[in-house]
């Protein structure tokens, strides 16, 4: 399998609990909590760990919360470069109302990086990447990183012949797609910001992606459709893929399990709709589990099976309008 690196410049410890009934100016008691490594780069990392696969999970931290992030990390076996930064990792907090099953996720806008941090970040990729590496950016920027940061990464593997694949949102996500990618696995949403459009309907999400995919470089397209699926399109292949209905716990971490399993899918040398619905399975197999976290293996290798048999039927997907 070829090497994958990915990488996360806004790290987080997700910490989740669950307390019985959320009330406003309440001492509320809490279950335990339950911490993890978080932040987009680091839990595909983690769900490609889950999988059978490896990677090198570079990241930006710093503080005593991000010494907790390295021994978390050290501690689920995955290979880390850590970027060195002044500011504290951050910490993001999910708590359940066992009541009602609602899930209330607060994030946190992480610490400041500065100049020298965030170019010594682009001086360490340089050093590592390789022609045919797949390098996966995923996650929020940090405060003080330009907009066009992932744009200068875009570049940067361009230059050493690098698979580079971005999840991202917002400006960060313009920018980045604009300067050139392999992948980019967007929703609705993110592609409305992609495609300067208010929103996407049934009607207009096959147009509007392959008009994305004629005005940019990017050669892979898979639109996220949630409980729906996804839909996958190239300059020369469509295909939807659906995806099963589950009883789902928590969507914390569900679009990063579906990118660990399509860039697996790639490096392990998976067909373009095989790697698709690996992808789906993952993602659906994460929205599965309770708090924060992410997929399992064995409930993503029977989704998956049921994927690529259902696969032989003939169906379409309905999106709101």
């Amino acid at each position: 399998m070829k090497k994958i690196i990915t990488l996360t410049v806004n790290p987080a410890i997700d910490k989740s609990t669950s307390v019985e009934g959320i009330r406003p100016n309440s001492k509320l008691r809490c279950e335990p909590p339950v911490f993890e490594a978080g932040g987009g780069g680091i839990n595909v990392s983690r769900v490609i760990k889950e999988l059978g696969g490896n990677s090198l999970c570079m990241h930006l931290s710093g503080g005593a919360t991000g010494e907790h992030l390295k021994n978390m990390l050290d501690e689920a076996d995955i290979m880390q470069q850590i970027v060195p930064i002044s500011g504290w990792t951050r910490e993001n907090l999910a708590v359940t109302d066992s009541t009602t099953e609602l899930q209330y996720r607060f994030g946190m806008p992480g610490p400041a990086v500065k100049e020298s941090e965030w170019k010594q970040c682009l001086e360490h990729l340089g050093a590592l990447l390789v022609a045919g590496d797949f390098l996966v950016a995923s996650g929020s920027l940090s405060p003080g990183m330009p907009d066009d940061f992932f744009a200068e990464v875009a570049k940067l593997a361009k230059d050493k012949k690098v698979k580079f694949i971005l999840d991202t949102s917002e400006k960060a996500l313009i920018k980045g797609a604009a300067a050139g990618v392999f992948l980019l696995k967007p929703n609705l949403g993110e592609l409305s910001g992609l495609c300067g459009v208010k929103s996407i309907s049934s009607m207009n999400l096959l147009p509007l992606a392959k008009q994305f995919l004629d005005q940019n470089t990017c050669e892979i397209l898979v639109v996220s459709l949630g409980s729906r699926g996804a839909l996958l399109v190239t300059k020369d292949l469509t295909e939807y893929i659906l995806a099963p209905t589950v009883h789902a716990k928590s969507t914390i971490g569900a679009g990063d399990s579906m990118l660990a399993g399509m860039v697996k899918g790639l490096a392990e040398g998976k067909s373009l709709g095989e790697m698709a619905k690996y992808g789906v399975a993952c993602g659906t197999a994460a929205a599965m589990s309770e708090g924060t976290q992410l997929c399992k293996k064995k409930e993503v290798d029977v989704l998956y099976e049921w994927i690529l048999e259902n696969s032989k039927k003939p169906h379409k997907i309905e999106l709101d309008t």
